[in-house]
């Protein structure tokens, strides 16, 4: 599995660990969206992955940049139609 963001890499315990979630907004129950959750290891970092592809990349985010993102989300930063 291939891990990208801060950070030491997370063992395969944690990732599996992780509280993942999937957007209610997902379609086909949730099988064709992005999933993500908190390690379990305490640093604050939030990992991102495809929900379909559970077992492969993993995007680490720091606190600072998933709230940062999240701010943009809601502001439409991110409404590309």
């Amino acid at each position: 599995m291939q891990v990208t963001g801060p950070g030491d890499r997370p063992s395969e315990d944690q990732l599996f660990a992780a509280q993942w979630h999937i957007s209610s907004y997902s379609a086909d129950g949730g099988g064709n969206c992005v999933e993500a959750g908190p390690l379990p290891d305490g640093s604050g970092r939030i990992a991102l992955r495809h929900s379909r592809h559970p077992g492969e990349s993993v995007i680490l985010y720091t606190q600072a940049e998933w709230q940062a993102f999240l701010a943009g989300v809601k502001a439409g930063e991110f409404d590309f139609r």
